[in-house]
């Protein structure tokens, strides 16, 4: 069965109370380890590590034509895994490793083939099943296998489901705007310390203050009056996210006053402006690479597991 970001759990068409109560309860299981966001505060591998990865795993999913739901989903895995397990610097290797293996997993639960082949046909750098296999183990332990990831898109339907106007157009335009915010905000380190139901609620907020603002008032008391909802986070949160937006409105112009004398394309939402810039310059380094370079022989990482070579163990201190 493919797995639904909107329903984790089982396939429903109405949310049930004993549903709602199984994922506020357990949410906070499928966010990264609870030090994550403060290693992000203290040190700058960790932030480099994610803008890197992240950017990788667009730039897959751009190339293999995937839903945005994998990328999500994939970046997701990334964030679980590097806040429980120790990366080794220096290898830049493993990054494009990561981002390969958890974009196929994201793939694998989405039903969706990965064509692996055609992605690294003309890439230096390559990699086996076997080696990529290796590192899914490495993802789904550090996981505890939980891979049908709690997500924002998981409440919001319940949160939609407070707005007061029923007609469908209107509802559905405030999904519409609430996931792309999501989408968003996944690429924002600032936000990964707020849990999934917080930035649903908070994404959802904001696009009723965008599209309906006469009636974001009683929407926002009548989200601030749910029991799930913690009020000061999500104060904090809808402040970060709304932050967020107005940065991505002044670089959406400067993008647009700029786009005649840019060449590279743009997945169909955000990169952070660092992992704009990374593109381009691998575009540039690409263009104007000598022949000679361009024939290095690809190698193959074969084995990456095996003691001595790398191994991942979980982290102790940042």
């Amino acid at each position: 069965m493919e797995f639904d970001l909107e329903n984790p759990f089982t396939s429903f068409e109405e949310h049930q109370s004993d549903t709602l109560l199984d994922l506020f309860a357990t949410e906070s299981d499928h966010m990264p380890a609870h030090n994550f966001v403060q290693c992000l505060k203290i040190t700058d591998f960790y932030v480099s590590l994610r803008q890197e990865t992240v950017s990788l795993i667009l730039q897959i999913q751009f190339a293999c034509n995937f839903e945005p739901f994998i990328s999500y989903l994939a970046v997701t895995y990334l964030d679980r895994f590097i806040s429980r397990q120790e990366i080794p610097q220096g290898k830049p290797w493993v990054l494009r490793l990561l981002a390969v293996s958890c974009i196929s997993l994201a793939a694998k639960m989405k039903n969706t083939h990965f064509p692996l082949s055609k992605f690294q046909g003309d890439q230096e750098l390559i990699f086996d099943a076997q080696t990529i296999h290796r590192m899914e183990l490495l993802i789904l332990d550090a996981l505890n296998w939980r891979m049908r990831s709690i997500t924002p898109f998981s409440f919001l339907c319940f949160f939609i489901s407070l707005f007061e106007p029923k007609d469908p157009p209107l509802t559905q335009a405030l999904k519409d705007r609430a996931t792309d915010i999501i989408f968003r905000a996944h690429s924002d380190i600032k936000l990964l310390e707020f849990k999934p139901s917080v930035i649903a609620a908070s994404a959802v907020l904001l696009s009723s203050y965008e599209l309906f603002p006469l009636q974001f008032p009683s929407f926002k008391t009548s989200i601030l009056s749910s029991d799930y909802v913690n009020k000061e986070d999500l104060s904090k949160c809808f402040d970060t996210m709304q932050e967020m937006v107005e940065m991505d409105g002044c670089e959406s112009i400067l993008d647009t006053l700029s786009s005649s004398r840019t060449q590279f394309s743009v997945v169909d939402y955000k990169c952070t402006k660092s992992e704009s810039q990374q593109i381009t310059n691998s575009s540039i380094t690409t263009t104007t690479m000598m022949p000679e370079k361009r024939e290095i022989k690809r190698r193959k990482m074969n084995g990456f597991c095996s003691e001595g070579e790398f191994q991942l163990s979980r982290i102790q201190n940042c």
